[in-house]
């Protein structure tokens, strides 16, 4: 388009179509002319196009919200939830390939970082998982980091929320981070980080943003597009353009550093997760129900409550014996007589 523009500017000047002293002034109001017209029209070069979507503010917060919230909620646990897992179709949408990702010197202290950071979260999210499910939760990390719902760094991404009460990887909040990497996994994990922020892709995923574990179903799982389930993870991308090739054109921001932990707070997390759970006891009641006990509301079933009014006595043989004569007593007075008689001849 700008060349055609161009010719018929030179054959306009060919035909005398301008005195000399006008063509200084034409020629530059021209040249920004097609300067204009080739920013509004655009390159009809397919592959100098720009490939990136651009969203609203309201659409990138309700992306974010989708995992968020009532939306985090576990509908199921344990291996029921493996079976509801299953059920769950696989979305019928195109993978789609992101690019690799390589625009961190690997001199720089930026790259140090990023790859602490990408290694610890392929550790502890997937340190026994296969070298292709290692490889998928890193490509969901750097998904991330390009994509407009998410920070602009491997970091950013991976400690999303650590100081909020939601943290998109659990590890960088509930304590994981005290316990020791066991050496291999760790070498192995690193291994997998070193590869993809050297350009590596785990094309299985494309362009997948979430996954979880299969015994589990979050309840953001019915509003995402199911991809692939490698290893124990089951991951997803977001529906509709969202979740394209187009929408994840966003630029690493250029700085990398793994945030200062309050190491105590997640220590006293962890010695609470590791305590012995207590028995949760009724208001009034100091016998811990059982699920073995089988007796009525109102019986212990052999364990003394002390909060009913009955109590565990053992009665006086003397005073049980004239209770039993008088019950005999009170018996015989009030029987019928032929009642007697036939019980005395039944005895004889």
């Amino acid at each position: 388009m700008t060349g055609q523009v161009a010719s018929m500017a030179k054959a306009w000047r060919d035909s005398g179509g301008a005195t000399p002293g006008r063509m200084a002034l034409g020629g530059g109001l021209l040249t920004v002319f097609i300067v204009a017209l080739a920013f509004v029209i655009g390159s009809p070069d397919p592959s100098r196009a720009e490939s990136g979507i651009s969203m609203r503010s309201s659409e990138v917060a309700r992306l974010k919200n989708l995992d968020q919230g009532a939306q985090a909620e576990l509908l199921i646990e344990g291996s029921s939830a493996q079976e509801r897992n299953a059920l769950i179709p696989t979305a019928d949408l195109p993978l789609g390939r992101v690019s690799g990702f390589s625009a961190i010197p690997r001199s720089s202290q930026q790259y140090r970082s990023a790859l602490t950071c990408l290694t610890q979260a392929i550790y502890y999210e997937a340190a026994n998982e296969p070298v292709q499910g290692k490889r998928a939760v890193a490509q969901v990390v750097l998904n991330r980091m390009r994509h407009p719902a998410y920070p602009n760094s491997v970091c950013g991404v991976v400690y999303e929320g650590v100081y909020r009460p939601v943290c998109q990887f659990s590890f960088t909040c509930d304590g994981a981070l005290l316990r020791k990497p066991m050496a291999r996994q760790w070498g192995e994990s690193k291994a997998v980080a070193e590869a993809m922020l050297a350009g590596a892709v785990e094309p299985s995923v494309g362009t997948a943003t979430h996954y979880h574990a299969d015994y589990v179903v979050p309840r953001w799982a019915f509003t995402l597009a199911k991809i692939e389930q490698i290893g124990t993870h089951i991951f997803y991308r977001f529906p509709g353009r969202p979740g394209g090739v187009g929408a994840f054109s966003g630029r690493w921001n250029g700085y990398e550093a793994v945030p200062s932990i309050d190491f105590d707070r997640l220590r006293g997390m962890l010695e609470a997760d590791l305590a012995p759970i207590e028995p949760e006891l009724t208001p009034g009641l100091t016998v811990t129900p059982l699920v073995t006990d089988r007796h009525a509301p109102s019986d212990v079933g052999g364990r003394i409550d002390t909060t009913k009014s009955w109590r565990l006595s053992i009665p006086d043989p003397v005073a049980a014996s004239g209770a039993y004569s008088a019950a005999r007593s009170n018996q015989g007075e009030n029987a019928p007589a032929h009642a007697v008689t036939e019980a005395g001849e039944a005895a004889q």
